[in-house]
């Protein structure tokens, strides 16, 4: 096996399977070192211990790769960490909620269409948060000015990267970022990341008036509640669900649901709502590393069960018929 393709799976799949960040940076930095190594170092176990960004789990990798054989690592880890069968999932053609290094992400814009690549997507919306999410390197307009300039290099015959935000919602319902620079955008995700826990008088308020924003395209993880995982634990905000899913339903703003294991956003019972208000679905990743990009299965694992139907999940749609629904209010 290539050593370097074994590297690069095994970051994925812990990526998938999000562990810590580290682990899967070191498996990067291993692939990044042998990238270019002369294949005399390389075949030399002595001076490949000795190059820097190799390490004893690495070096085991690489050594075994080389042997012909399949890394005991990743075997271990394709054993355990493999994809959900769902009918649903393979009409998925795209993803409208990733993060990039731009932000809080892992990595590079390049790597996460690669992945992306990957699985077969016709699109993947780059979702880099707003200025006022400081902890995660919000995107001022300055800094979102030009990330688009990056964006636009990215074409792959079939492929197209969108250029696209998580916006916060405000505390008093507006989307924190300019309306010109909404205005240019192909997708925009709205999501509350702050004081989950205001009046749910409060919170409705402020949620109908990001829906009833004519930029909003999918209203992200709504609840923002945390079932499992690494951050712990943490209600969802609550808020009038039929009001709100009903002004979804009305601006044809699309309910996100939002693949994470952790997150499980919205409840089955807040699906079940929407879908009897009549709203479009938007299955996203919420991606912040390329092996979370296939969290997706799990997004589709749980529309499946719920019965929501493919042709009211945008992202089953083809690309003219997306981009055509994204500007409807632009």
């Amino acid at each position: 096996m290539d050593p370097l393709d074994a590297l690069s799976e095994i970051a994925y799949l812990l990526e998938r399977e999000r562990s810590s960040r580290y682990k899967s940076k070191a498996f990067r930095t291993a692939g990044a070192a042998i990238a270019d190594l002369d294949p005399g170092i390389l075949n030399d176990p002595v001076r490949l211990k000795n190059v820097p960004g190799i390490g004893d789990s690495t070096y085991l990798v690489i050594r075994q790769s080389l042997a012909g054989e399949v890394p005991e690592y990743l075997a271990k880890m394709r054993a355990t960490n493999g994809p959900r069968p769902s009918e649903l999932r393979g009409k998925l053609r795209g993803d409208l909620h990733a993060h990039s290094e731009w932000s809080d992400g892992t990595t590079t814009i390049d790597l996460m269409v690669a992945a992306a690549l990957r699985l077969g997507h016709e699109y993947l919306a780059l979702t880099d948060h707003s200025p006022r999410l400081t902890i995660a390197r919000g995107l001022s307009a300055e800094r979102l000015e030009e990330q688009l300039g990056v964006v636009e290099g990215f074409r792959d015959a079939g492929f197209t990267l969108l250029k696209g935000i998580e916006v916060d919602i405000n505390e008093d319902g507006t989307l924190d970022q300019t309306d010109e620079m909404l205005g240019r955008l192909d997708v925009v995700v709205a999501s509350v990341h702050s004081k989950l826990k205001s009046d749910p008088k409060e919170m409705t308020k402020r949620m109908l008036a990001a829906v009833n924003d004519p930029h909003t395209d999918v209203l992200g993880h709504i609840t923002g509640r945390l079932v499992e995982g690494s951050r712990g634990t943490r209600p969802g905000s609550t808020f009038d669900a039929a009001a709100v899913f009903a002004a979804c339903a009305e601006n044809r703003v699309a309910v996100e649901i939002n693949s994470r294991p952790e997150r499980q956003d919205p409840p089955d019972e807040l699906i079940a709502l929407a879908l009897d208000a009549g709203c479009l679905f938007s299955i996203d990743s919420d991606a912040h590393a390329p092996g979370q990009l296939s969290l997706l299965d799990y997004g589709a694992e749980r529309a499946e069960r719920a019965g929501v139907p493919a042709e009211r999940i945008v992202t089953t749609w083809a690309l003219p018929k997306l981009l055509e629904w994204t500007g409807r209010t632009r």
